[in-house]
């Protein structure tokens, strides 16, 4: 995986106009030319962060695909449909590397503020109403939040994707919940 990574606060003001790679196209750039790998890179379903537009973001992202990037893993959502516009919109730029939808079970309260400054990741109605409910109580959150991401996992694949990403912040427990709960659904 080709990643910039995210900026630290104290990066935030720095010139970055001399860092080698300043963004994750510089990567993937040298990386192909240092060899045939097989190079996946990040993509933003709702607009990278720093980026003033949809389309200005999809711009970046056809570079790092043109660069050599082979796959691409989103960031994180909780609305499917974004996801499904977002596939739309680059499929309609060109770009037809495979997309995996990254998926993040939020098990924690305190993940859900830190995972939308990070992302800037719209939350669904249906999904803070669940934050409200369960919050205050550590079993019942990772409960829902598994449940969560289990039913966009569900969506995702009724809906022909195939390959899902899922973000468990080194939580073994939730991904191995998460794949008992959809195995008959992909038949493993």
């Amino acid at each position: 995986m080709a990643l910039r990574g995210d900026l630290t606060p104290e990066m935030e003001g720095q010139d970055r106009s001399k860092w080698a790679y300043r963004y994750a196209v510089d990567l993937v750039r040298e990386l192909k030319e240092k060899g045939d790998f097989c190079i996946g890179s990040g993509c933003y379903p709702e607009k990278h962060p720093e980026c003033a537009t949809m389309a200005e973001d999809i711009r970046h992202l056809k570079e790092k695909v043109d660069a050599g990037c082979d796959f691409l893993t989103s960031q994180m959502f909780f609305d499917n449909n974004i996801f499904y516009s977002f596939l739309y919109k680059v499929r309609e730029a060109g770009i037809e590397v495979p997309v995996i939808p990254g998926i993040m079970p939020v098990t924690q309260v305190n993940q859900v503020t830190r995972s939308i400054e990070l992302s800037g990741s719209f939350m669904p109605q249906k999904y803070k109403v669940l934050v409200d409910r369960f919050g205050n109580n550590a079993a019942a959150m990772q409960q829902a939040g598994i449940a969560y991401a289990t039913d966009q996992i569900v969506d995702l694949y009724a809906n022909g994707i195939k390959t899902v990403h899922i973000y468990t912040m080194n939580k073994p427990d939730v991904a191995a919940q998460i794949m008992h709960n959809v195995k008959d659904i992909l038949g493993l």
